[in-house]
């Protein structure tokens, strides 16, 4: 199992010295301490922007502190793409609050840089293209700003998987690896509202405290998912991983959706030893859907440890919006929360996986840093991990909105 060629650029240590002091960014919702920003932009990706930090340093050293953009992915066809050109990174920076007023930008352009880089050499070792600061204007003789950045490149190889159709329809999971398509996992998906948290088959765990107690009002026949189960199978037929659904999605008292207040829950599962009958939880994700003037899908998964149910390991949280899916990702420097980035024992890249919007046909593609991965089953973790976050989608419909048949397999069997 060969992993894909990737390249992640970092633009970093990002700090601003202003040649004179600019007016305050006035009342809004960022600091005056901080009335400067830029924005990161490469040709055919989305534009990052990031607050800037002023330094007061008289030196030529690094400032006092700085930030970071979250950077940029590259996979193997951008690279092929791109191994003979050079890629030109831009950086603008402006004074002012971010955002607009009555369609005009309230931010007021300072000057820009430019970073020339190949990112081909960057496959095989790291490279630096950029460490210290830069003037933003282009007269010699008068005092200008100045921008401190870091822009590097890495190897940063992953391994690929597709799956072959929705995880509701049990479909096999492919390696992709260029235009090559190797079947390496089946799923097996099941649904019974009979249980009220779904589980393999002699499921045995020395600590269940981490399975929430269900009410009396989350048994209401009709106005729940719950039952869910995803299997993962190797090429040989043993299982390999679980995603189930150990928490009901049920609507809010009053509403018709799942509150953050109250998620549903699934629990990954793998092995433990070599019975096929005994598995220890991985980690547990929690859905929901969100309020607000976007329509999101909430999430956050959290590693579970040894030491009980309120000692999980939080690695991710965010929001995807439900019209336009997104993509679920475990990576540090991409996490919009800087106390969960602290916290959290991720190192850079782990994992990422799309998820459609509601209503579309899913076909997960999943992406695992190389350096997580030491056997199939490692691999197969992420694939349950994916499904269930696919399936979320579903869950957290509208309970007025009928869900597809595929997941209602055990009302067919009872009607039939």
């Amino acid at each position: 199992m060969d992993p894909c060629p990737f390249v992640r650029l970092f633009v970093e240590s990002l700090a601003l010295k202003l040649s004179q002091a600019t007016k305050p960014a006035g009342s809004g919702v960022y600091p005056t301490t901080t009335p400067c920003f830029c924005k990161v932009r490469l040709k055919n990706f989305p534009s990052q922007t990031v607050l800037l930090p002023l330094s007061n340093s008289s030196n030529e050293l690094s400032p006092e502190s700085s930030t970071s953009a979250a950077g940029f992915h590259f996979d193997a066809l951008t690279l092929r793409r791109l191994s003979d050109k050079p890629v030109t990174l831009s950086i603008e920076v402006y004074t002012g609050r971010m955002g607009r007023t009555c369609g005009v930008s309230c931010g007021k352009l300072v000057g820009r840089v430019q970073v020339t880089m190949d990112l081909g050499v960057s496959q095989a070792k790291p490279l630096v293209f950029q460490n210290g600061w830069m003037k933003l204007g282009n007269e010699p003789d008068k005092p200008t700003a100045r921008l401190h950045l870091t822009v590097r490149a890495e190897p940063d190889p992953r391994f690929v998987f597709q799956f072959g159709g929705e995880p509701e329809c049990s479909p096999v999971v492919f390696q992709i690896q260029g235009n090559i398509r190797q079947p390496v996992f089946s799923c097996k998906f099941s649904a019974d509202r009979s249980r009220s948290r779904s589980l393999p088959p002699d499921f045995t765990y020395k600590n269940r405290g981490w399975m929430r107690t269900v009410s009396g009002e989350r048994e209401r026949q009709g106005r729940e998912r719950k039952g869910w189960m995803v299997m993962i199978y190797d090429l040989s037929g043993s299982p390999v991983a679980v995603a189930s659904m150990i928490t009901p999605f049920v609507p809010s008292p009053g509403s018709d959706r799942v509150s953050r207040s109250n998620p549903g829950a699934w629990l990954i599962l793998r092995p433990d030893g070599f019975s096929v009958s005994s598995w220890k939880p991985w980690g547990r994700l929690e859905a929901w859907r969100e309020r607000g003037p976007i329509d999101g899908l909430g999430y956050k998964f959290e590693l579970v440890t040894e030491n009980g149910p309120n000692n999980g390991i939080l690695i991710a949280e965010a929001t995807m919006s439900v019209k336009k899916g997104g993509q679920f990702c475990i990576d540090r420097r991409v996490s919009r929360d800087s106390a969960l980035s602290l916290r959290s024992p991720v190192k850079g890249f782990v994992m990422g996986s799309t998820v459609e919007g509601e209503g579309k046909v899913s076909k997960p593609v999943v992406q695992v840093g190389m350096q997580h991965v030491t056997c199939m089953a490692d691999a197969a973790l992420f694939i349950a991990l994916s499904a269930a976050i696919d399936l979320s989608m579903d869950a957290c419909r509208f309970f007025s909105c009928k869900l597809r048949k595929e997941l209602c397999l055990d009302e067919q069997d009872s009607s039939s």
